[in-house]
């Protein structure tokens, strides 16, 4: 099946079936392309707190509007996407550090150059708190898509969820504390058989309406 056919046949699951599970392999891979997705200027300004158990399960359903709560108990695993709240130097220094370490730059000018230029683009967004985390925002949705792309490629199912309190999710998770905050939810695992939604047709506009080519 090719990529286009894997998104034709992926939809958004309304009901999980709770007594299956992601195979740990397949986690792995799923936990890679987390780690692997792009973000502007290699900033990677996100933490991801990944839920499995029905402690944890718990833990986040007070920040979880109650229609959501089903898509989290039922559900193999959740990923609650985060973004950090500032962007320290120290921050800044660990990527340059970890991209030195895999061997990005081939001398110290290169090095140089590559830190400055990230420092510039930060600074461009960062005339405010909420302008930052807007845009690191951006950065979390790119994560968000690669995960659900991926898992379709698994045959396993999933959710985005942007219906919960914020706040309310900040404080269980103690995220302030952490320099985080949340920004959207994933739900991973496989639909249960009275799923009404695996059953319909996919529905979107066609080409000629959305795309414009030049």
């Amino acid at each position: 099946m090719n990529i286009g056919e894997i998104s034709a046949k992926r939809f958004t699951t309304k009901h999980y079936d709770s007594s299956k599970k992601i195979p740990e392999d397949q986690l792995k891979q799923l936990l890679t392309v987390l780690r692997n997705s792009p973000s502007s200027v290699n900033s990677q300004p996100w933490h991801f707190f990944v839920i499995s158990s029905t402690e944890g399960k718990q833990k986040i359903l007070p920040g979880v509007s109650d229609f959501n709560h089903p898509r989290i108990t039922d559900a193999s695993h959740v990923v609650v996407f985060c973004a950090k709240t500032s962007m320290p130097e120290e921050h800044l220094q660990a990527i340059l550090a970890q991209e030195d370490k895999d061997g990005r730059f081939a001398n110290e000018e290169v090095k140089k150059a590559n830190d400055g230029g990230r420092h510039f683009f930060v600074g461009l967004n960062n005339n405010t708190p909420e302008q930052l985390f807007n845009w690191e925002s951006k950065q979390v949705y790119i994560a968000l898509g690669n995960l659900m792309l991926a898992a379709a490629t698994l045959g396993i199912d999933s959710t985005p969820i942007e219906g919960f309190d914020q706040q309310k999710l900040d404080e269980v998770l103690a995220l302030k504390e952490k320099g985080l905050s949340s920004v959207v939810i994933a739900s991973l695992g496989y639909h249960a058989a009275d799923d009404f939604n695996s059953k319909l047709p996919k529905s979107r506009f066609p080409e000629e309406k959305i795309f414009t080519f030049m």
